[in-house]
């Protein structure tokens, strides 16, 4: 009996563009928690300024996506520094972890253009 593999996103494997150089990207400060994979939709924590996934349903400041994960990150319970598209991108739709109407919107507004 075979195993079924499937192949996890690659760092920044969801881009179709992005502005010239590194303007595109920031390194970030990635709150404590599970594991992330590149493409995770993120918002940002409105108490300490770090980033969490993209949680509409929270009132923590992650109800409102503001990037998107370059680069896959492992679990930790402390912070960890991550890379992140902020704005002036074109994005796959189809390789984006969160993604919902409001997150789309909310990318338009850093000029992250879900396609």
């Amino acid at each position: 009996m075979s195993k079924n593999y499937v192949e996890p996103v690659h760092a920044g494997e969801f881009l179709l563009s992005e502005g010239a150089g590194k303007i595109s990207r920031e390194v970030i400060e990635l709150a404590p928690g599970a594991a992330l994979v590149a493409g995770q939709l993120l918002g940002q924590l409105t108490a300490s300024g770090q980033f969490a996934p993209y949680n509409p349903e929270a009132a923590d400041g992650s109800e409102t996506a503001k990037c998107i994960l370059f680069a896959s990150v492992g679990e930790s319970d402390v912070a960890r520094r991550g890379r992140a598209v902020v704005r002036l991108a074109e994005v796959s739709e189809g390789l984006l972890t969160g993604l919902d109407l409001d997150a789309e919107k909310a990318l338009a507004a850093q000029f992250i253009i879900v396609r």
